[in-house]
């Protein structure tokens, strides 16, 4: 068999990349001309993987953390024989319903291992897609063994959260995390030069990273660098010189040649400077033979793992299929909850939320061995660390509490890899308040339909004298806006045991605990075998007689209504309490469902410590609505309810001023 030359491989990359552009007459050519080379030697002689089976458990991952330049990837799937990626899909790329869209989406191309596009986010998860591997091969030993590889871009390493992705990377000691970075010195602006002089190499090399500079033109450079990092003892940045747009005649080196299509006379012009003499989406059988060949390398390996996956005891066998393959939820999960449920109601507490969620965890960490728990520097304040639980630590990864520092988008973008690479469910840890810390990476996450869970702590004015820098006031509204992003608050032991239940049987997006610091009365206090919270809400009280007001409530203001209840009683009004854990999930509940829920009181009230946004939903445009209008305030809890006339008294007058027609 004939060898083909190593630039004429890389420069199928770049024609189909230019080519795709062109024809889209929109894109980013340039960051695939530039780094074309990279991806040619990583792909051909060191990344593990079978192109027939792109979800292989032991394949080495590739990360494409600068998503601008997806039309590398989708050429590198093309080419390597990867089904999904036909080249009719590379000549509908960015069109809709394409499985070759502007940024790489995981959920709706296979070879694509992450969501990627706002910069940063690739290089953050990647951190986690590194973690799982060495939390799993310490569980499962060398069945796991495979490195994960991300190529990475001036403006990844220019976003803040790959600050805080390195150097959690660097503490531990991730060492089969390899960056490729793509040093063109080019950004949209123009020069890297005119906003930024840092040393990436020293930079890393701070953060506990082994990192070099090589010329990402010269192939055997390239290699050399790749096979000294992947013996390193820590993560290792490999700075590789390119030009953006390589071979355009006069864009290369230029910000022209970053994201819009070259054109026809610099597209043909390119071609001619490549030495490429074929036309529009014209790959010559020779390269494509070499493409797939490169594609069929990993088979023996995927055949040999198969064998030895074969070969391992059956229960250990069962467990990792059923996390890693399947990627299904444990039996026990539902019973270890029931069983929670019944002991709470024969002896109900009065808590906070965040500790009965500590109490749910206690449960549920011995039926769902695949949960990672975790806090970005707030574990006492969390309540996210179980009794036995183990630290994960640089020498020792058969923990499952990982210490994120504070670093709450690093923590929510690792959680996305973790969970993106298969084998644990993570649950980290934060204020609720912080959730705007975090919120690029929750993005990605429910986008993406990943099943991470955000324990968010503090959830409003509750918390008290830390003051209104703390007290979240518009993030339950901003997150419940968020699509596929389901939130509850629960409101006693008893429903955070059920809201812990539904988050980890959700299997095909994320979920938002948000969790008081007060403690809260029980409200659920005899036994229902159901999960009442799986409909967004329930009846919690019925009304003697036919009820004259609905009081909706969620987490610690269902107390409140539970006491303002009562107080109509006294007066004769019949009223009947709700509880909703999940407006967005009662929302979404069918018609018939949710009316019945809701009912047909003709005054309705809304309790919850938060704006009213989202709330006329269920209480309509003309509903009362007893919560938040403004930033809360430091002083005690008790005095801030008051204060902003959240209390059972404002519920009873503003329902009696209704009630009376005022």
């Amino acid at each position: 068999m004939t060898q083909v030359d190593h630039s004429r491989m890389a420069n199928a990359i770049r024609a189909l990349a230019m080519d795709a552009v062109e024809k889209a007459k929109s894109g980013h050519p340039g960051l695939p001309m530039g780094a074309a080379d990279i991806a040619t030697v990583l792909f051909t002689q060191f990344l593990k993987f079978d192109a027939a089976d792109p979800h292989w458990p032991d394949r080495d991952r590739f990360i494409l953390s600068a998503g601008h330049g997806s039309a590398l990837l989708y050429a590198l799937l093309y080419l390597t024989g990867n089904a999904d990626v036909t080249l009719d899909q590379i000549k509908n790329f960015r069109q809709l319903g394409s499985k070759t869209p502007g940024h790489p989406e995981n959920f709706m191309t296979s070879g694509v291992e992450t969501t990627t596009g706002p910069l940063g986010q690739g290089v953050a998860s990647s951190v986690g897609f590194a973690l799982a591997e060495r939390l799993l091969a310490a569980e499962f030993g060398d069945i796991v063994d495979h490195y994960t590889y991300v190529l990475c871009s001036d403006g990844d390493l220019m976003e803040g959260v790959s600050h805080e992705a390195i150097a959690l990377a660097g503490h531990l000691k991730l060492s089969k995390l390899i960056f490729l970075y793509d040093d063109n010195g080019i950004s949209i602006d123009g020069p890297l030069t005119l906003t930024d002089n840092v040393d990436q190499v020293a930079r890393f090399k701070a953060h506990g990273w082994n990192a070099v500079h090589v010329d990402g033109h010269d192939q055997h450079a390239i290699a050399a660098a790749i096979t000294a990092a992947q013996s390193s003892d820590r993560p290792s940045l490999i700075a590789c010189k390119t030009t953006i747009g390589f071979g355009a005649p006069t864009r290369a080196g230029t910000s022209k040649a970053h994201g819009e299509p070259l054109g026809p006379e610099e597209l043909a012009g390119a071609k001619k400077a490549l030495g490429w003499n074929y036309g529009p989406f014209e790959i010559p059988d020779d390269v494509l033979s070499a493409w797939r060949n490169a594609g069929k390398e990993g088979a023996s390996a995927h055949v040999d793992w198969q064998e030895r996956f074969a070969a391992m005891p059956e229960e250990q066998r069962s467990e990792f299929q059923r996390r890693v393959i399947d990627r299904s939820r444990p039996d026990g999960l539902g019973e270890a909850i029931r069983a929670l449920k019944d002991k709470l109601v024969a002896e109900p507490p009065t808590i906070a939320t965040r500790k009965a969620s500590e109490l749910a965890l206690e449960a549920l960490v011995g039926a769902m061995p695949e949960l990672v728990l975790g806090s970005a520097d707030l574990t006492p304040s969390n309540n996210t660390r179980t009794k036995n639980a183990k630290d994960v630590t640089p020498t020792d990864f058969s923990g499952r509490y990982i210490h994120y520092g504070i670093r709450e988008m690093g923590m929510a973008a690792a959680m996305n890899g973790i969970t993106s690479h298969g084998g644990f469910v993570p649950a980290g840890g934060t204020f609720m308040c912080f959730a705007d810390y975090a919120r690029p990476s929750m993005r990605i996450a429910a986008l993406s339909h990943l099943p991470v869970v955000y324990i968010m702590t503090h959830d409003s004015i509750g918390l008290g004298e830390d003051g209104p820098t703390h007290q979240p006031v518009e993030h339950l509204a901003s997150l419940r806006a968020m699509p596929n992003m389901r939130v509850f608050r629960p409101a006693d032991a008893v429903e955070t045991a059920e809201c812990w239940q539904l988050a980890l049987e959700n299997t095909s997006g994320p979920t938002v605990l948000a969790l008081s610091r007060q403690n809260l009365a029980p409200v659920r206090t005899t036994k229902h075998d159901d999960n009442l919270c799986a409909h967004g809400g329930y009846e919690l009280i019925a009304a003697h007689g036919k009820a004259s007001v609905s009081l909706f409530a969620s987490g610690s203001e269902v107390e409140i209504a539970v006491a303002a209840q009562k107080l109509l009683a006294a007066r004769g009004v019949a009223a009947r309490v709700v509880s909703v854990p999940s407006l967005e999930l009662l929302l979404q509940q069918p018609d018939h469902l949710r009316h019945a829920i809701i009912g047909n009181a003709p005054v309705k009230i809304a309790i919850e410590a938060a704006v009213r946004f989202g709330w006329d939903a269920v209480i309509g445009p003309d509903g009362v609505f007893i919560g938040m209008s403004t930033f809360g305030a430091s002083a005690p809890a008790k005095d801030l309810y008051k204060h902003f006339g959240i209390t059972a008294e404002a519920v009873v007058d503003a329902a009696a001023g209704r009630l009376d027609g005022k």
